[in-house]
């Protein structure tokens, strides 16, 4: 489920950072799709 949502979020921001759209909603979403990498690694060396 995580993995989903990661991937959509990137896939909306590489055709935000194409099309040159919604200026700093773009590096948002990237640190978004970051942290949420970062959490899925986190929560999985703790199992």
């Amino acid at each position: 489920m995580l993995w989903t949502i990661i991937w959509i979020l990137l896939i909306v921001w590489l055709i935000g950072l194409v099309f040159k759209i919604a200026g700093a909603a773009i590096n948002l979403i990237l640190i978004v799709v970051v942290a949420l990498i970062v959490v899925k690694f986190v929560k999985r060396k703790r199992l």
